[in-house]
């Protein structure tokens, strides 16, 4: 027998439809509502006046509408009602976001900081967690959560640390971090963390291989809008396949891993940025253009072995991404043409479309997507 829907369910689909209505269309009118939900002028004005009173929405002055006369009142979601923060833990810093209820930014700060496996670090991480959390852009926010991105792999349920050998912090647990916070946090590997932040870029985007290419290369696999995680937690190690092996030793402890040759560690020189490096090879400095061919090359040639597994499209991000070109695409395409047996289209690698900061944010969206779907 069917459970009939009771008057509180009803009033809460409601309140959800035009909350999530008022968020994808960003600023709209009584009439608007009323003419795309097909509710009653009661029911929207009974939950507007709810949603504004409970901080949800605002007024955000006037509209036009077809009707003659007075303009209508517009309304719009409170972007910062509650804010959610990712961090991105590296060797020798650290990187916070907070974003809004849209994912953008509203304060970001970066600091040198030498990870260490010790409680010391764990709790000075938090003490400048808290310090960001009372800027003026953040003062008084309703803090949903704190995503701490790694480069390592984490556990199904983002609790883990399950290989962490940049690091050195395998079996790390996120319980050093929530001792020392009053919010809920997790884990994130920070490969899927960009990903994470190409789907909320790119909300029709389906399937694809997203690769992020920065000091260390990594990659997640995007199937019907999610992330792939795997049954172990290590799905997607991608730079771990062996493409030489004689060549340079990975930090796994294999020799000619993808890493050695596709990360922006592979590319750049000791001490060298990738300013210094892009700026030197637009001017087309013939030493810089040779090392741009060199690692393109490689770079072609993981796409095509990883192509012929996976037939989708391939985003390149990372921090690779600000810096690629048109023409470093045709050159690719050129390349894996060469490679593959199959007469290959050239609309399968596309640079990606949220390459800044897309790791932090990425580490903070899951919390404020949790937060839209209980809306």
């Amino acid at each position: 027998m069917s459970k009939s829907i009771t008057p509180n369910q009803i009033k809460q689909n409601n309140r959800s439809l035009i909350y999530h209505y008022i968020y994808k269309n960003r600023k709209v009118s009584q009439q608007d509502i009323a003419y795309d939900l097909r509710l009653s002028r009661p029911t929207i004005a009974t939950n507007l006046t709810s949603m504004e009173n409970d901080g949800l929405i605002q007024k955000n002055g006037l509209i036009d509408t077809e009707f003659v006369g007075r303009k209508a009142s517009a309304y719009s979601i409170v972007p910062d009602f509650c804010v959610s923060i990712g961090i991105e833990i590296l060797k020798k810093e650290i990187k916070m976001i907070a974003i809004n209820l849209y994912g953008e930014k509203i304060e970001r700060r970066a600091l040198e900081m030498f990870y260490e496996n010790k409680d010391t670090y764990y709790k000075a991480v938090c003490d400048k967690i808290l310090e960001f959390t009372k800027l003026p852009g953040m003062a008084g926010k309703r803090i949903l959560g704190v995503g701490f991105s790694m480069q390592g792999l984490v556990s199904p349920d983002k609790q883990t640390v399950i290989y962490g050998e940049v690091l050195a912090c395998t079996g790390l647990t996120i319980d050093s971090f929530t001792r020392h916070l009053p919010y809920p946090c997790s884990f994130a590997h920070d490969a899927d963390s960009a990903a994470i932040s190409e789907l909320w870029a790119s909300p029709g985007l389906c399937d694809a291989f997203y690769l992020s290419i920065s000091k260390h290369l990594g990659a997640a696999i995007i199937s019907k809008s999610e992330i792939l995680v795997g049954k172990h937690g290590h799905n997607s190690t991608i730079e771990h396949i062996q493409m030489q092996p004689d060549g340079n030793q990975c930090y796994c402890g294999k020799r000619g891993c993808m890493e050695t040759l596709c990360s922006l560690t592979a590319l750049l020189a000791e001490n060298e940025s990738p300013d210094d490096f892009f700026r030197n090879l637009r001017n087309n400095q013939p030493s810089f253009q040779k090392r741009w061919e060199h690692f393109l090359t490689n770079l072609s040639r993981a796409i095509n072995l990883l192509h012929l597994i996976y037939d989708t499209d391939f985003i390149l991000g990372g921090y690779l991404a600000p810096y690629l070109w048109q023409e470093d695409l045709e050159f690719m395409h050129e390349k894996i043409r060469q490679m593959t047996p199959f007469a290959e289209s050239a609309d399968f690698l596309m640079i990606s479309k949220m390459p800044k900061h897309n790791i932090s944010i990425g580490a903070a969206l899951p919390f404020i997507q949790a937060f839209l779907d209980e809306l």
